[in-house]
C-alpha cells in the first residue's frame, strides 16, 4: 500500500461530504481511498501510447430526430375533447380566489 491517507485528509473529505463518521468509519474510509488510490496508479503503469481518448465505449452518434410539428392545425379537434371552452382554450377550475 504506496499511499497513505492522513486523519487529516479523512476529516477534510468527510467536511466536504456533510458526514460524521466514527472512528470505525474513518479507518475503514482510509483504507478503501488508499486501495483507490493504489488502482489508479495501476492503472497508470498501463502503456496508453496510441490509444485516443474516448467518452463511451460504444461510438456513440447522435439518434434525436428532427423535431417536426405535425399537428399544428388540429386546434379544433383538440378543442372538441373539452367539456368546456371559450375563445379558443380551454376552461378549467379556478386554483385561487
Amino acid at each position: 500500500m504506496a499511499n497513505i491517507i492522513s486523519d487529516e485528509t479523512i476529516e477534510y473529505v468527510g467536511i466536504l461530504a456533510k458526514l460524521e463518521l466514527s472512528s470505525e468509519e474513518k479507518e475503514q474510509a482510509k483504507k478503501d481511498m488508499a486501495n483507490m488510490l493504489d488502482y489508479i496508479d495501476t492503472l497508470n503503469e498501463l502503456d496508453t501510447t496510441g490509444v485516443e481518448p474516448m467518452s463511451h465505449v460504444f461510438p456513440v452518434h447522435n439518434v434525436f430526430r428532427e423535431d417536426v410539428v405535425t399537428n399544428a392545425d388540429d386546434k379544433e379537434q383538440i378543442l372538441a375533447n373539452a367539456p368546456e371552452s371559450k375563445e379558443g382554450a380551454f376552461v378549467v377550475p379556478k386554483t385561487f380566489e
